[in-house]
């Protein structure tokens, strides 16, 4: 049975190809204080569908290329991404409607 591990998004960038983060909180075993560890793991996206910021499943699989062991299974959930271009279209479509009104008044 393969690997699989929940991560987040960090990079998206380069085709086919995520960068995911796992981060846990450890305890040291001798002084007791709590860390936090990050790992990163370069995932196979075939279809592009993940984009930074989601929280994504990845399973291990067979090799890619050098680093790229993992591929992605599916996403979780939607990171801010998707909120920040759906602010930027009301952004555009308030400025949009106020400008044609400034030109109504105008005329």
């Amino acid at each position: 049975m393969p690997k699989k591990l929940i991560g987040k998004v960090t990079s998206d960038v380069q085709d086919k190809t995520i960068v995911v983060t796992q981060t846990s909180r450890e305890t040291h075993p001798l002084y007791g204080k709590k860390y936090t560890k990050n790992r990163k793991y370069v995932a196979h996206d075939e279809k592009n569908e993940a984009n930074k910021g989601d929280q994504v499943e990845i399973s291990e699989c067979r090799p890619f290329s050098k680093r790229k062991v993992w591929k992605l299974d599916r996403v979780i959930t939607a990171g801010h991404a998707e909120v920040e271009l759906a602010e930027e279209a009301a952004v555009t479509k308030v400025i949009g409607t106020t400008d044609t009104e400034a030109e109504k008044e105008s005329a």
